[in-house]
C-alpha cells in the first residue's frame, strides 16, 4: 500500500515539475529571444498597415459613388489607427528600454525585455485579430438621393384650406389613401411637392417614397423607384414575385407614405407590391392624376380633393411675380399682360411660363397643352369627343337642357329611343368629361348648367379646326 502511494505521489510531482519547467522556459525564451516577438510584431505591424491602406481604398471609392460608410467599418479603423499609434509606441518606448544594459552596461535590462516581448507578442496577435476582421465584403451602404424638392411654393389662399387638410389626414391613423385631381396645369403636383417637403421638415414619416408615373410608366419601373428608395434589391424578373417581396417590405414599414404623382389611368397597387387599407396602419399612400375615377380603388375608400384654378387676384399678383416689375412700369405692357394672364386663365402652370408674355393671345404653354390634348384624344369614344367639342363650342354657362337638344338634332345620343334614355345618356357623359377635367361645374353653381376652362377651349378649337382640314 505504501508503494502504492509512494508511486502516485511521484507522479504528481513529476507532472507539477514539468508545469513549473514548461511555465519558466515560456517566461525565459521572453528574455532571450526578445528580438523575435520584436520582429514578429513589426511584421504584423505591416501587414495591418497594408490592411488598413486597402480598406481606405474600398473607402474611397464608396465615398465616390455617394455611399454612406458602414457603422462596424468605421469602428474598425478608428480601433486601427489607435492601435498603430499609442500600442505600437509603447512597444517603442520598451525596446528602447530592453537595449540598455543593466549594472553599469555589464547585464541586459531582462525586465525590459520581457515587458516588451510580452507586449510584442499581445500587439501581434490582436494585430492579426484586426486583419481578419478588416476582410470586409461591403464597406458601404447604397446611397440613396432624397429628392431635390423646389422650396420655391407659392402659398395660394384658395389652396390653403386643401393643403390644410392633405396635411391632417396624413396625420390620422385611420387615413390610408388621399387623392388630388384636377386639369392640367392647375398645380397638383406643386401642392404635393410642398406637402413632402413639409412632412420631411416635421419627420412625420421615417420614409416618403415619391414616385412620377407619367403617361407610359410601367410596374417594373414603378417597383424599382420604391425599392430604390427603401434600399430593396429587386432582381427578380417574374412581375409577380418582385410584387411579393415588395410587398412584404412595405407591410412591415412602420410608417411609410408612398407618393404616387401624375396617374394617368388606375394603377393596381396588389400588381405594383403596394399594401393598403385600414389593416395596414403603417403605410399611407397618396396619389394625383388629372382623372378623378383613377384616384378611386374598389372598396378602399380615398378621400378626394380637387384642385381648381387661381381666382382673378391670385392669378395676376402670381403673373406678375413670374414677368416682373415690368407689367406694371410699362402702360402698354401692362395692358398686354393682363390681356395674357387671361389667356393663362388662371392655372399656374401656364402663368409660370416666363415667355408666355412674347405669346400671341391664342398661345399656351406646350407642356398644358399636350397634356389637355392627351385627355381629349384617350376619350373612351367619338361621341363623347363629339359631345366634349360641342360643350367647348357652347362654353360658359351653358343650360344642359339646351346641349340636350343641340346633341340630339346632330344625332349625338344615338341608341337612346326616348327623351329620358336620351338625356341620361348624355348626363353619363358629361359626368365622365367632369372627372376627366375636361368640363366644369358652373360657378353660378346650378347644376343645370356646365363650364369649359379658357385652356380647355383653346385646345379643343385648335383640335376641331385641324379635323376640319
Amino acid at each position: 500500500m505504501d508503494t502504492i502511494f509512494t508511486g502516485a505521489a511521484q507522479e504528481v510531482t513529476t507532472a507539477a515539475a514539468k508545469g513549473i519547467f514548461r511555465q519558466a522556459i515560456r517566461h525565459i525564451r521572453y528574455v532571450i529571444f526578445y528580438q523575435k516577438f520584436v520582429d514578429e510584431f513589426e511584421e504584423e505591424k505591416k501587414n495591418l498597415n497594408i490592411e488598413r491602406k486597402s480598406v481606405q481604398e474600398d473607402v474611397d471609392l464608396a465615398l465616390g459613388n455617394l455611399e454612406n460608410i458602414k457603422t462596424n467599418v468605421q469602428e474598425w479603423r478608428h480601433k486601427v489607427d489607435e492601435v498603430l499609434t499609442e500600442e505600437a509606441k509603447k512597444v517603442n518606448d520598451l525596446e528602447v528600454k530592453a537595449k540598455t544594459n543593466c549594472f553599469f552596461g555589464l547585464c541586459p535590462n531582462i525586465k525590459s525585455r520581457y515587458q516588451l516581448s510580452k507586449k510584442a507578442e499581445e500587439d501581434a496577435a490582436n494585430f492579426k485579430k484586426l486583419i481578419n476582421d478588416g476582410r470586409f465584403e461591403r464597406v458601404g451602404c447604397p446611397y440613396v438621393a432624397e429628392p431635390i424638392i423646389h422650396t420655391d411654393f407659392e402659398t395660394f389662399q384658395s389652396r390653403e384650406e386643401v393643403f390644410h387638410d392633405i396635411m391632417e389626414l396624413l396625420k390620422d391613423a385611420t387615413t390610408s389613401m388621399i387623392g388630388v385631381y384636377g386639369m392640367a396645369g392647375v398645380g397638383k403636383s406643386w401642392l404635393v411637392n410642398e406637402v413632402e417637403r413639409q412632412l420631411r421638415d416635421v419627420k412625420l414619416f421615417d420614409s416618403v417614397v415619391t414616385v412620377t408615373v407619367r403617361q407610359n410608366a410601367d410596374i417594373k419601373e414603378i417597383q424599382n423607384q420604391i425599392a430604390y428608395s427603401l434600399r430593396l434589391k429587386l432582381e427578380e424578373n417574374s412581375p409577380g414575385v418582385r410584387a411579393r417581396k415588395l410587398y412584404e417590405r412595405l407591410k412591415n414599414e412602420k410608417n411609410v407614405l408612398i407618393i404616387l404623382d401624375d396617374l394617368w389611368k388606375k394603377l393596381d397597387l396588389k400588381e405594383v407590391g403596394i399594401p393598403f387599407g385600414s389593416q395596414y396602419k403603417g403605410c399611407k399612400i397618396l396619389l394625383t392624376s388629372r382623372y378623378q375615377n383613377v384616384l378611386n380603388n374598389g372598396k378602399d375608400a380615398t378621400k378626394t380633393f380637387a384642385i381648381g384654378d387661381l381666382d382673378g387676384e391670385e392669378a395676376w399678383e402670381f403673373f406678375k411675380k413670374m414677368a416682373g416689375d415690368i407689367v406694371e412700369s410699362d402702360e402698354e405692357l401692362r395692358s398686354t399682360a393682363i390681356e395674357v394672364a387671361k389667356k393663362c386663365a388662371k392655372l399656374p402652370l401656364a402663368l409660370a411660363t416666363r415667355p408666355c408674355l412674347e405669346k400671341s393671345s391664342d398661345d399656351i404653354s406646350d407642356k398644358v397643352y399636350s397634356a389637355i390634348k392627351y385627355c381629349i384624344d384617350h376619350l373612351s369614344s367619338e361621341d363623347l369627343k363629339q359631345i366634349f367639342l360641342l360643350c367647348s363650342l357652347l362654353r360658359r354657362d351653358t343650360r344642359i337642357e339646351d346641349l340636350l337638344r343641340y346633341a340630339l338634332a346632330l344625332g349625338l345620343t344615338k341608341g337612346a329611343n326616348s327623351m329620358k334614355a336620351a338625356r341620361d345618356r348624355l348626363l353619363k357623359m358629361l359626368s365622365t368629361l367632369k372627372e376627366s377635367c375636361l368640363l366644369l361645374d358652373s360657378k353660378s353653381s346650378n347644376k343645370e348648367y356646365f363650364d369649359v376652362h379658357d385652356l380647355t377651349y383653346i385646345v379643343a378649337k385648335s383640335i376641331a379646326s385641324k379635323d376640319n382640314q
